[in-house]
């Protein structure tokens, strides 16, 4: 097993609803027993680089455990976010 992390991006003007909350509360009970940290969500932030003005920005983080980084992706592919136009990127940690 090994370790990634999943961020997710959302459009910060937009508040999740009820129903999405719920969605969420879900997948996290269902992927709960890979979930290492349950990370947090974000509040303010800001991107720098070549293009800051992209309409999403980070809104939260999770560490979880996986076989592969091909387990990591089918795991994160169940976020409730990517079913109303947020993002997850999955990234696994090289040890120093």
């Amino acid at each position: 097993m090994s370790t990634f992390i999943l961020t997710f991006r959302n459009d910060p003007t937009v508040a999740p609803t009820t129903a999405q909350e719920k969605l969420w509360a879900d997948w996290f009970a269902e992927i709960g027993e890979h979930v290492t940290d349950f990370g947090s969500r974000v509040g303010q932030a800001v991107m720098l680089g070549d293009d800051p003005s992209s309409p999403d920005q980070l809104s939260g983080y999770i560490a979880v455990n996986a076989d592969d980084f091909d387990s990591a992706v089918k795991l994160a592919g169940g976020c409730p976010g990517l079913t109303y136009g947020g993002r997850v990127e999955i990234g696994e940690p090289i040890a120093m």
